[in-house]
This record gives structure tokens, sequence and C-alpha cells, in this order.
């Protein structure tokens, strides 16, 4: 491609989107992504996963938490007029979207205007949806309701966590910006209204209280909590007052029997009751372990035991 432009991005699937318009042979000529921050239990400070790959990708990088004066002025040096942008976590205001003639272009993961917002993929999983997709449209000054180049839809699969899921849409992405981008570049693309015909839903930011789980839900409820939060934040209870994380588990089509939060073996299972059902446990994480297969953990405790409320 002749036409360069600026890529803004910053967690592992905004670095893999980068990495593939590069072997693509899109011309980068300016990364923004977010400053280097505290990760970890220890609280390391570390770039993100953009700047990482840039960086190994010999591009420049401009780090910053908003596209303030001092990165305008590097994005009028660069001379693009088009930027594509992928998970960067700030909302752009007037003075940048102004700053480029051709405009920025969003990929969102999900199929707009359904799940606007920070946690898309979570979200879909969280309401039992059984589709989602990617979208690539053109950032205005909403929260991704900007006028869509194209998008692609694809079917949640049965047991699939948030990370499964984000990766593939990643990958549908990739493909996605690789076949509009030409067009956006030489200003011969489309764009087309959001349908609000069908409504809007919001997909806010989650976090660790939001993936706490609540045992007098239903199995499917905490069924799709725990594959939602899978990585992050992560499901959690509590076991004798320590934190407790649920990796994965599934619902059984049985009646419970015990009170909410009791924990059984049952057919060489370990299993959970609800006030509604069953939920069998697969991969745990006890305080201060490794995660761990449900049957690995139960070897070494004595019943009876029960979740916390």
């Amino acid at each position: 491609m002749t036409e360069s432009l600026i890529f803004a991005g910053t967690p592992a699937n905004a670095a893999a989107t980068l990495k593939y318009l590069v072997q693509q042979g899109f011309e980068i000529s300016l990364v923004i992504t977010r400053p280097d921050a505290p990760v970890g239990r220890k609280r390391v400070v570390t770039p993100s996963a953009v700047a990482v790959t840039a960086e190994l990708l010999g591009l420049e990088v401009c780090k910053t938490n908003t596209i303030d004066q001092a990165t305008l002025e590097r994005i009028t040096q660069t001379g693009c007029d088009t930027a594509v942008v992928v998970a960067y976590g700030a909302l752009l205001k007037p003075p940048a979207l102004a700053a480029l003639s051709n405009g920025w272009f969003n990929l969102h993961y999900s199929l707009l205007p359904q799940w606007r917002g920070a946690a898309p993929v979570q979200h879909a999983i969280l309401a039992r949806e059984r589709s989602t997709g990617v979208t690539l449209f053109k950032i205005d000054e909403g929260l991704d309701s900007g006028p869509i180049v194209a998008a692609v839809p694809t079917q949640i699969q049965p047991g699939e966590t948030s990370e499964r899921l984000l990766a593939r849409l990643t990958e549908l992405g990739c493909t996605l910006l690789s076949q509009e981008l030409p067009g956006i570049l030489l200003k011969s693309h489309n764009l087309t209204p959001q349908d609000l015909s069908g409504g809007i839903t919001s997909a806010s930011k989650l976090n660790r209280e939001h993936a706490r789980i609540d045992w007098t839900q239903s199995p499917c409820a905490i069924e799709r909590l725990v594959l939602a939060m899978n990585p992050e934040p992560g499901a959690w209870t509590t076991l004798n007052g320590d934190i407790f994380k649920i990796h994965e588990a599934r619902e059984l089509a049985k009646d419970g029997g015990l009170a909410a939060g009791s924990i059984s073996f049952e057919d060489g299972r370990v299993v959970v009751c609800t006030e509604e059902g069953v939920v069998e446990l697969l991969s745990v994480q006890p305080a201060g372990k490794q995660s761990m297969t449900a049957s690995e953990w139960a070897r070494g405790i004595t019943l009876p035991l029960r979740f916390d409320a």
C-alpha cells in the first residue's frame, strides 16, 4: 500500500491486528497506545501489548492516555489522513476527530448497535446471545455510534469463553480490515448509518465485583458468568473466607437438593448446588494455588463444604 495510516490500540488483540496489517503491507506511520501501567499482583510497570509489538516492528510509538495537543502535533507531522482504532481505551474528542480528514475507523467486537461500549464480548456471553460479530465503523462524537463500513457475523460456540471468542473475533476483524482498508484509504468506501430499529444495548466495563458468583442464581447464569469472565477479571467466590476462583464450569440438567453453594461429589464429578439446580466445576484455583482441575482439587478436601454466601 502507498497510503500510510495511524494505528491506535492497547491490548493483545489490538497488537495482533497491528502485526497483521504490517504483514499485509499496510504502512503504519505512527502507533498510539496507552502509557506503561502496573500489571499483575506485584504491580510491575509494563508497556502495553501494542507498544511491545510496535517497537519490535520498528514503528514510531506515542504513549498517551488522551489525544492531547502534543499528540495532535505528532499526528499532523505524519501527513496521514486515516487512522485505525482497535481497543485504544479512550474516547476521541472533537479536536482529535477533526485532525484526520478521512477519519478514524474503529474495529468493534459486536454487531453494532448491539453492545456498544468497553466489554462487548463479555456482555454477549452474559446475555446468552447465540451470535455476535465484528463491525468496522467510522468514529463520531458518540460512543460506538458512527456509521458502518462493514460487519461480519459469527456464531457463539457452546462453552466458548471470552478469551476464545475474542481470539476468533480478532481473526475475523483482521480479515475485515484487509478487505476494507484499501477502499477506505482510497476514499471509495461506503458508510451506512447504524440500524437502531432493534434497539441499542450497552456493554459497560466489568470489574471484579461483577465477577463474583451468586449461588442463588440459575446454573445457566453461573455457567455464563464463568465463561464471560474467563480470563479477566475471573469468576470467583469464597470458601471459608478465602478467594476461590472458578475458571470453567457447566450447567447440569438436574435439580439440586442441598443449600445453595453446597459442594458434593457425584459420579466422579465435583458439583455445586444452586437454588435452581446444579453446576459442575471443571477448572478451579483455590487461594494461594495454581489453577487445577476440579477433580485434582477434590482429592484434597473433606466434605461437607459450602461456598460462602
